[in-house]
């Protein structure tokens, strides 16, 4: 059974904050469990998470929450080993609305980071809102 890869040790970057204000909107909020904070990018082009786990993993779901009008209309999820260069691993499709999504991945390769680019935000200015985010999977050996 599949298990959240997300835990303590996993560092998370993200590509902007609107106005750097990470106290009220920062990356930490994607992953809190309180369905009133959220990460919200800065407006720009392509907006970006990335993940580096404390193991190799296989990852085999996404589960993300958008707010709706502040989505991607496509979503590309990379991986890479350690010391590898990102590879694409799939396409999403995202809706714009508000509820939780869910993204089956099929037969994804072990790797060390993910990282999920957000394109073709549904706000005119590039901005993305996630209220959470979740990777789940299996451990490698």
């Amino acid at each position: 059974m599949a298990s959240s890869l997300i835990c303590s040790e996993t560092q998370s970057r993200v590509s902007t904050v609107l106005n750097r204000d990470v106290k009220q909107y920062g990356k930490k909020y994607m992953f809190d469990c309180n369905e009133e904070t959220c990460w919200n990018s800065d407006q720009g082009d392509c907006q970006w998470v990335s993940l580096e786990f404390p193991q190799s993993v296989k990852v085999s779901e996404l589960k993300v929450q958008f707010q709706g009008g502040f989505s991607a209309k496509t979503c590309r999820l990379h991986g890479c080993p350690k010391d590898g260069a990102f590879t694409q691993i799939c396409d999403l499709y995202p809706e714009d609305d508000n509820s939780l999504q869910i993204f089956p991945i099929q037969e994804a390769p072990a790797v060390d980071k993910v990282k999920i680019m957000f394109e073709n935000s549904a706000d005119f200015f590039g901005r993305i809102i996630v209220y959470s985010l979740d990777i789940l999977g299996g451990k490698t050996s």
